[in-house]
């Protein structure tokens, strides 16, 4: 560790007549690395973070380093390099571009949430009404601005049981019985960098998949 000289401390304080003291130096060593942001001028270093838990709240304790680096050749050359990196990375693939077909895996592990537009959709799709979606196949909470009604039921209890939309073209290949109208959640999820793809399933080797899902109600009606 590079030794700090405070009598030269001094000597800065009575040349300038700024009130620098060594108790303002905080020289305990850079450690346990949080976090690192970079901006045009600045870098700031995030690190030796403590957090106190207690029932209803975390208390939160770290230190900040923060250096304008611009005028510092060492520094500058250091991020340009990290710069010449990220440029060298920028193009590489990550993991799980792209669902395996009938994977579903993200269809027994998560619970979709549901907006009003989201049953109006499924329900001109089923040609049921809304009043009927949310009562056959929604978990029913409001959330707090009002905007999620729920969430898709499983076909059990079980938070990690199937969707009640899925359909199985065949043992272990999934599809979405509802995939033209599927929730706003489905349509924006990403396979990217998912941990849950069932990798077993080749890429190129696409599924036919079998009849859309027919409402229960349907089904007493043709029988």
């Amino acid at each position: 560790m590079e030794t700090i000289d405070l009598i030269a401390l001094r000597n800065f304080t009575r040349e300038t007549g700024q009130p620098t003291h060594p108790e303002l130096l905080d020289a305990r060593p850079i450690e346990r690395v949080k976090k690192i942001e970079i901006d045009e001028e600045h870098i700031t270093v995030t690190y030796n973070q403590d957090i106190t838990r207690y029932y209803n709240a975390n208390e939160i304790v770290q230190r900040e380093w923060e250096y304008k680096y611009n005028d510092d050749p060492e520094m500058v050359a250091a991020i340009a390099r990290v710069i010449e990196l990220s440029r060298r990375h920028h193009k590489d693939m990550p993991e799980n571009v792209a669902c395996p077909p009938g994977c579903a895996e993200c269809c027994s592990g998560y619970e979709p949430f549901v907006s009003r537009d989201d049953v109006r959709r499924i329900a001109a799709h089923l040609k049921m009404t809304p009043r009927e979606v949310m009562d056959e196949y929604i978990v029913k909470r409001k959330s707090a601005d009002g905007y999620h009604v729920g969430w898709v039921r499983k076909v059990t209890d079980d938070v990690t049981d199937q969707c009640v939309f899925l359909q199985e073209a065949r043992p272990g290949r999934y599809y979405c019985g509802i995939y033209e109208a599927r929730p706003g959640d489905c349509r924006e999820f990403t396979p990217i960098g998912c941990a849950d793809v069932n990798e077993s399933i080749r890429h190129d080797r696409p599924i036919k998949i079998g009849a859309p899902f027919q409402p229960k109600h349907r089904k007493q009606r043709k029988r």
